[in-house]
């Protein structure tokens, strides 16, 4: 049997990959870049352990936690330090802790009166009936209000996706949203009502998951994979053509200028959008891929400083903070890096790591390091009482970051669909299909591997 072809030496095409091994399965992992993981970046620097990506994995499924077990990383593994389960959005210009019980949200200074009982009001809204999309703001203010979108909701979709909560699309940015109130009525209703079902599946949601990390950061994840993969992983090798044959696929490459094809049984696609739309398919019926090229990737700058304790005057402790856009602020939002896991910080320091640019501010992200740095303590200044220069400062920019999962995004998961059902062998997974979250793409890689071991399998 010829081998699987993974594009994409991400988390997905890794995590297929080395389940397709265990399968028994030969496999050869295609990657443009000079490295694996994707947007995971981990950098051990003077002391400090900077994440430049993700900074944890949520433990939202059952398979997260297998693969971990599963590529002999048990010991490795590091859970976030007690006081990391507090988070913060900022109002009035400085941090409120979010509440953690009911009790909590009606005697927090985080909303004003009027939006604490339009959340009571909230299970007697009616549900929607008449097919719209609806946008995240139009879903929230119909629901909730229009505070709780300015103060929380947007504070919230700019630190998961670095998006507009006016463009999001609710079935595809936050489809449990949506099918909440479509099944219960409400999303009060469906929380409680809920919990059940996710019990039984072994699923947890993200607001009540596990955060993880590794001794050495999230990279480790990655790196351990390629080494279990060994010779199976290609890095600086570009796929530029697919075409479909009798016996499964011929692969066209190009590594260092010079040009191959090789042929596989299948291919699995877990690069991101805009790299496969380059891709050109040649397959029985005409088919393309360009279409993914338009699916919006904002650019993000992840900016990670350190700072002497007594030179941050508020408490950091906890995850982190989230802004929401009506408080002025440049950065989206800030992780208490060092609060979160141990071993981040050299002794007497501690790890601030920021994200600037977006939806909510694109033209942010190209400025300087210089610039990027000194706007980030601009605001920290205020936030946190930061004071003098940072002891430790990176900065690491991602020109095209997460994908936009925007009203009418449903047109590329029909034309990935339908490329699988005419095509196959061809199979697409990753973040710009089945979640944007790390754990998300890890349940991602774990289900292609099983879609391509059924189809290898049948006689």
């Amino acid at each position: 049997m010829n081998p699987v072809a993974v594009i994409g030496g991400g988390i997905t095409g890794l995590t297929a990959a080395f389940y397709l091994k265990r399968q028994g399965l030969p496999v050869v992992v295609y990657e443009a870049s000079n490295r694996v993981g994707g947007a995971i970046q981990s950098s051990r620097q003077d002391g400090y352990l900077a994440e430049f990506g993700p900074n944890t994995i949520l433990e939202t499924s059952p398979k997260i936690g297998q693969l971990i077990l599963d590529a002999g990383l048990g010991p490795r593994r590091l859970d976030p330090q007690p006081s990391a389960s507090a988070r913060y959005v900022v109002r009035y210009q400085r941090p409120i802790e979010m509440p953690a019980s009911p009790l909590e949200f009606f005697t927090t200074n985080l909303f004003s009166v009027r939006a604490k009982l339009a959340v009571l009001r909230e299970p007697f809204v009616p549900r929607r009936r008449d097919g719209k999309e609806e946008s995240v703001a139009e879903f929230v203010v119909r629901r909730l209000g229009q505070e709780f979108l300015d103060h929380a909701i947007d504070a919230l979709v700019a630190g998961v996706y670095a998006g507009d909560p006016y463009r999001l699309s609710v079935p595809h940015a936050f489809p449990k949203l949506g099918q909440l109130e479509a099944r219960y009525g409400s999303l009060i209703k469906g929380q409680i009502l809920g919990a059940r079902e996710r019990k039984r599946s072994g699923e947890v949601s993200k607001d009540r998951a596990a955060k993880l990390s590794f001794d050495e950061g999230l990279q480790v994840l990655p790196d351990t994979l390629s080494q279990l993969l060994g010779q199976a992983v290609r890095i600086n090798t570009t796929v530029t053509r697919l075409t479909q044959t009798d016996g499964g696929w011929t692969v066209e490459l190009r590594r260092r200028g010079e040009e191959s094809r090789v042929e596989h049984s299948a291919v699995v696609c877990a690069g991101t959008a805009f790299k496969l739309a380059e891709i050109e398919l040649r397959a029985r019926v005409p088919l393309s891929m360009a279409p993914l090229a338009e699916i919006r990737y904002p650019p993000v700058v992840s900016v990670v400083l350190g700072f002497r304790r007594e030179d941050v005057a508020r408490p950091a402790e906890g995850f982190g903070m989230l802004i929401p856009k009506v408080e002025g602020f440049k950065i989206l939002g800030t992780i208490f890096s060092s609060s979160l896991f141990p071993n981040r910080a050299p002794a007497g320091c501690m790890t601030l790591t920021s994200y600037v640019g977006g939806e909510r501010y694109p033209e942010l992200a190209s400025r300087t390091a210089d610039e990027l740095v000194e706007l980030t303590c601009a605001d920290l200044r205020v936030l946190l009482g930061v004071k003098g220069r940072p002891s430790f400062q990176q900065c690491v920019y991602y020109p095209r970051a997460i994908p936009q999962f925007n009203v009418g995004y449903g047109r590329y998961r029909d034309l990935m669909t339908d490329l699988e059902r005419r095509a196959p062998g061809l199979f697409l997974a990753g973040h710009y299909r089945d979640g944007i979250s790390l754990g998300d793409s890890i349940v991602s890689g774990c289900n292609v591997a099983d879609r391509v071991g059924k189809l290898l399998a049948t006689p």
